[in-house]
This record gives C-alpha cells, structure tokens and sequence, in this order.
C-alpha cells in the first residue's frame, strides 16, 4: 500500500451509493474500478440522495451515485444510467388485469405511496411532474425506503411509480409492475462530486465514466 501510494496509484475513494439504485451499470462501474485499481482502497457506505449531497458538502465523501437533478453549484454531476418509472399496483387491482401498460390518466386521484420527498428532493419532483403532469397526485401513504413502498402496495390499498431496476430487483409478492404508455417516464442515476476534489483516487474513478 506504501509502495502505491509512492507511485501514486494507491489512495482512498470513499464512495456513497444511493438506496434506489444498486446494479447495473453502477455497480458495473465499481467492480471495474477495483479491478483496475486494487491498490485503491474503496470505502462505500449507502444512503439517500439527499445526506449523500450532505456528505459531500461536509467533506467526508469523495464521491456518490445521486438521483438528479441537484441543486448545488459546488458539486459536479454527470448520469451515469437511465431507467424506466414503472407502476407498481396490488395484484387484485382493476388496472393490473390484462394490461400491459397503463395511461397517465388512469392514475389520476389513485391512492399514492410515495417515499418523503426530503430523501431526494429532485427526483420525487421528477416522478410526479413525469406521471401526473396534469395534477391528481393523491399522497396517502409515505414509506422509508422501496422494499417498505412495495410492501404497501402487496397490501392492496395503493399505487406506486417505482424505478424498474429496484422494483425488479425486489420480486415482491402481491404486486404487479406495468409500464406506462408513451412518453416513457424515466429517472437518471448519476456520480456527484466535489468540483474542488483533487483526489488522484476520484479522477481515476471519473476516467472511468467515458468508457463503455
């Protein structure tokens, strides 16, 4: 690890993932990183959006995987992932029988789950201007996290717009997932960072970014 950090290719990336967004190409990014990189000492802790931005802000995170937008002019941010907005209903619900996918419309003054908008102000924003454009968001129910949010749903008394990646991830038992019809709501995963950062270990990790 000395010898690394003479030569310049060691140091340490303390990297936050954020709860709604794990596989794919971010933990594909990861994984490429430390194989590129073992002398890199990786330590990766998962949270919110929002006290993710915080860690940042503090100077105890070098890097985190964000739900954009973000409104700080200190941090930088580039999407690393594009996923679709499913709907999550209780398998007993009308709209879940012999449907694949479901109008903005119809969803109109349904019964809502949601997670508190605090844990990530820009991407709840993002979710309702996506699937309720024209208004009928009808909040009943708020939950911690999407496991929590799916479960509500298996219960059978409300709806959710769920990321695909994390809604599939989970398999919950009672839900069926359907897709919206055109235009496809979609929410962005992204890598945020100090724009000061001048941590070898971080420019190592954001070379990585352009890469397929």
């Amino acid at each position: 690890r000395i010898r690394g950090l003479a030569g310049g290719r060691g140091g340490r990336l303390r990297l936050a993932y954020t709860r709604s967004a794990r596989g794919g190409r971010v933990d594909d990014l990861v994984a490429r990183f430390r194989a590129a990189h073992p002398q890199v000492e990786v330590v990766p802790e998962t949270a919110w959006t929002a006290p993710n931005v915080a860690g940042l802000l503090a100077g105890r995170l070098d890097a985190a995987f964000v739900r954009p937008p973000l409104d700080e002019p200190a941090l930088a941010c580039r999407t690393v992932d594009t996923e679709e907005l499913l709907l999550a209903l209780p398998a007993g619900h009308a709209l879940a029988a012999g449907r694949r996918r479901i109008s903005r419309a119809e969803v109109v003054d349904l019964p809502a789950v949601m997670w508190p908008r605090e844990n990530g102000p820009g991407m709840f924003d993002r979710t309702i201007a996506q699937v309720w454009p024209h208004g009928g968001f009808r909040l009943v129910r708020q939950e911690p996290d999407d496991e929590q949010l799916l479960r509500a749903v298996a219960q059978g008394d409300v709806v959710a717009a769920v990321p695909a990646g994390r809604a599939r991830a989970l398999r919950m038992r009672g839900v069926r997932l359907r897709r919206f019809t055109a235009p496809t709501p979609t929410v962005d995963v992204a890598l945020a960072w100090p724009r000061d950062s001048t941590n070898p270990a971080l420019r190592r990790f954001l070379a990585l970014l352009g890469q397929p």
